[in-house]
């Protein structure tokens, strides 16, 4: 048994790694001196790491101990810094949110095994888990991280424009328009930042295989902070719509299905149980601002995603079109923006119309503006 990634050789883990191993072995009083009664599970959906399960048995045979092991994807270090992914990981779990860490190696590190399933695709649409998953969300904006209360999300955007040109072919610098994407940062920072813009830790990357749900209780844990860090609540919603539209599971993993993005009735239920969940009622007006606030923010996503898919194609060897998988982001960004950044784009009358000069015209997720 064997994790055959990152250059370990099928049959045997890497000694550092069983090192950390029987060091957590032995703090829960087991003796792991036989690796071979290691059972290794690759678990799927990860799109930048590997995870595995692992599990062995207790000295007395009648316990089976389940870690997971997380091994850092290639090149993935372009996309944020490892040491304050890992100070940020070990603040939540003492903090009672998400896994333990119990131990490090070179290549990734060993967690606590979270008896609880990880959400599918469909389960963001269920009414009462996304009504879970909001009065999560705004628990996890709440944490008091240590370090920086900064908005870190354009100056990242423009770390990883940099990052992309430097690794792009010239091709591929020409089709996304690299050369452009300065200014549209720019633009978009000018528009969307406001003085009065709610700020808190966000995760920045809450699709569907970041969520796990304990059945019976209910309670939901978010995991993986590779890319939190504190920024406007509305771009992490808008980054929880947009995940909607993805199936991580499919045959086509990259393929983005925006007719499954959440309507307007679904976006508002969604920012009324976020605004609620601390137990004060949000006027029809804080709903609707944050909604507005929350599709303005989708345009950020797209191009976030869209740079990150670029750069990940360079560096990433795991199976996914990033390249495809950023020029639906792009195209999205095009799509919308006409719409979303209008000289007068606020919500008509509480519909799903957006305002042109004087003129009402409705939206869908594939609407097109000439």
């Amino acid at each position: 048994m064997a994790i055959k990634t990152n250059g370990f050789v099928k049959g045997c883990l890497p000694e550092e790694l069983k090192k950390v191993l029987q060091s957590v072995a032995a703090s829960w009083g087991d003796v792991m001196d036989d690796m071979e009664t290691l059972q290794v599970i690759q678990l799927s959906g990860a799109m930048t790491n590997e995870v595995y399960q692992l599990n062995w048995p207790t000295k007395n045979g009648e316990v089976i101990r389940k870690v997971l092991v997380r091994v850092y994807g290639e090149g993935v270090d372009v996309f944020f810094n490892r040491d304050d992914e890992i100070r940020t990981f070990e603040f939540l779990s003492d903090h009672g949110q998400g896994p333990r860490l119990l131990g490090r190696f070179p290549d990734g590190r060993v967690e606590e095994f979270i008896h609880a399933r990880t959400l599918r695709a469909g389960d963001l649409r269920d009414p009462e888990i996304s009504a879970l998953i909001a009065a999560k969300m705004r628990e996890f904006h709440k944490l008091e991280i240590p370090g920086p209360k900064n908005v870190l999300l354009w100056e990242r955007m423009r770390n990883w424009l940099s990052q992309a040109n430097r690794l792009c072919s010239p091709q591929d610098a020409k089709e996304f328009g690299l050369d452009t994407l300065a200014e549209e940062i720019r633009m978009l920072e000018k528009q969307l930042s406001r003085d009065c813009q709610n700020v808190g830790f966000c995760h920045n990357d809450l699709q569907y295989g970041n969520i796990m749900m304990d059945e019976e209780s209910r309670s939901i844990t978010i995991i993986d902070y590779e890319y939190a860090s504190y920024n406007p609540i509305a771009f992490d919603i808008a980054n929880h719509f947009c995940e909607m539209a993805a199936n991580y599971h499919s045959e086509t993993p990259h393929v983005l299905d925006y007719s499954k993005y959440p309507g307007l009735e679904e976006r508002q239920r969604f920012v009324y149980n976020y605004l609620s969940s601390a137990g004060n009622l949000p006027s029809d007006t804080e709903v609707e601002q944050l909604v507005h606030d929350v599709e303005k923010y989708s345009l950020a996503n797209h191009l976030f995603w869209g740079l990150w898919g670029i750069i990940s194609d360079y560096v990433n060897k795991i199976d996914f079109d990033y390249l495809e998988y950023a020029r639906q982001r792009f195209h999205q960004y095009r799509l919308r923006k006409p719409a979303l950044l209008g000289s007068s784009d606020m919500p008509c009358n509480g519909e799903n119309y957006m305002c042109k000069g004087d003129t009402p015209i409705p939206i869908t997720p594939n609407t097109i503006f000439l």
